[in-house]
Parts: structure tokens; sequence; C-alpha cells
């Protein structure tokens, strides 16, 4: 049975509760993180607990720990269920108020929840063979750089992808790139890795940050700037990245083959690259 941590206890899953009253309940008023842990090893874990600072910070709820106690509180989460690689969501919202209102709780008393799942990643067939994916105007808030649990647009989009049987939704605005519904995205063209640069308008990944210092170290020429919805169109390579897809080549989107419709050389490489990477330095063999 998971293992969760709700408000300073550990508990079966199953048996957390909260306030229908909690205003990340009634608002999606709250701030959120997946953490991946590799051979029970949380991976970048002060990274990710800082993004979670910097969300906390922008929406005006206080941090309810230091950063130490954050990752003391996921290594004991990790510690206690059954999985070697697990996927850590920690949850803070604003917390619950005497009644529904809009405006702020003149004293917040924020509620931090915790959950782990297996860590599953896609399979070495999934990888050798890509995935497809659609396209939609991106017509989430402009703060997507905050990491919210108020997921609504998200969750929409998303939802593009599963009802055609793809993988993702790449998602553009005013004709760029912006990101995926669930992932970052990158495109390969003439043998350049291409990248969408951080801003308000994508969430800046674990991974995507993984990837160009991959680059970086291999020397593969790379370059972040803003992309053309036309420049993605006619790519020779789509890749999704996440904590959970890792590096994933999209090879049809919109049911027209990127590329010549099987993973490129650039993603098979930095495949390769990843997943040293990850035995190496995430599992620390």
């Amino acid at each position: 049975m998971s293992i969760c941590y709700l408000d300073g206890s550990y508990q079966p899953l199953a048996e957390a509760r909260i306030s229908p009253m909690d205003r990340g309940f009634l608002f999606g008023d709250g701030a959120y993180e997946v953490i991946p842990a590799y051979s029970r090893r949380p991976f970048r874990v002060a990274e990710h607990i800082a993004r979670l600072g910097r969300t906390l910070d922008a929406v005006r709820i206080p941090n309810p720990h230091p950063a130490a106690e954050w990752e003391a509180i996921v290594r004991e989460l990790v510690a206690r269920n059954a999985w070697d690689d697990q996927s850590i969501y920690l949850h803070v919202s604003r917390g619950p108020d005497e009644r529904r209102n809009h405006a702020f709780p003149a004293v917040a008393r924020p509620t931090v929840f915790l959950m782990s799942e297996a860590l599953v990643t896609p399979p070495a067939e999934v990888l050798a063979r890509g995935v497809a994916a659609v396209s939609a105007a991106d017509f989430r808030w402009a703060r997507c750089d905050l990491k919210t649990t108020a997921l609504l647009a998200n969750c929409l989009l998303r939802q593009v992808a599963v009802d055609k049987g793809c993988a993702e939704t790449v998602l553009f605005r005013d004709g760029f790139l912006t990101e995926g519904a669930a992932s970052n995205i990158f495109i390969v063209r003439d043998g350049v890795l291409l990248a969408p640069p951080k801003s308000h308008l994508m969430l800046p990944g674990i991974t995507y940050d993984v990837v160009l210092e991959l680059a970086a170290r291999h020397g593969l020429e790379h370059a972040v700037r803003e992309i053309l919805e036309d420049e993605v169109r006619t790519a020779d390579e789509v890749w999704l990245t996440s904590s959970t897809k890792e590096v994933l080549a999209i090879t049809s989107l919109d049911g027209r083959p990127v590329g010549d419709g099987k993973p490129g050389p650039v993603g098979r490489t930095m495949l390769a690259w990843y997943q040293d990477f990850k035995s190496k330095v995430m599992r620390g063999d």
C-alpha cells in the first residue's frame, strides 16, 4: 500500500483526508512539484525544492519548510514506499478557510501533501519507434513558468492528444512553439538542436536543463531561441522531454511524419547520453 505524507503525518494514501474548504480543492490555489527518484535517489531534489519556493513566493503562499526539511521529507517518503524508482508528487495549497472567498484568508495555514507512485518510463520498443503527437493553440494563462495546481487548461489540452490516440499535444502561441501539455519540446534542424527559451509562457523543466547540459558537454551544436511553428512542422526531428518520459522522439505530428517518420540520429545520440547520465549520475552506479 502506498504511503503518503499529509501535514506532518505519514499514513496510507487511502486514509488521507483534507477539508472540503481547502483552497487547493476549491480554487486550485496551490503549487506542486514532481521529483523522480532512481534507485531510491531523488534526482536534483534541491533544484525541485528551489523551483517550488519560487512558485510559492510568486503566488504568495508561505513556504511551510526550509529546504533541508523538504529534502528530509522527500527522502523519508521514498524510504517508506516499495519501489526502487519512484515519482514523488509534492503539493502545497494555501490551506482551508472558514468560507469560500476568492480573497486570501487573513492567516494562511498551508496544506502539505506528498505521495509516491512507481516511476514508469517508456519501454524500449516505444523509444525505438517514437510516438505520435497533435498540435493545438496554447490557451493557458500567462504564467506558465509557475508550477501551480490549477491545471485544467493543461488537462484539456492533454485530452486532445488522448482523444486522437496520441502521446502529447504540442502547443503554439502566436505562431511560436511554447511547450507540450505536460512536457518540454525540442526540435532538430540541419543537425542543430533548438530549444525555446525559458519565459513566463513555459515551465522551466529539470529534464530540459539536463538535455541542454548534455548537448554542451558533448559538443552538440545547439541554440536556445524562439522557434516558429513552421520550423517545428518542417523539422528533421522533434522530441518531448519530462521527468517521466525522459527523452522521447515525436515521429508524427498531426498525422504527418516528422522527418522520415523514425527517431532521428541526433535524438538517438541524445537518448544514449541521457541513459548513460541516468546510470552514472541519477542512479550513482
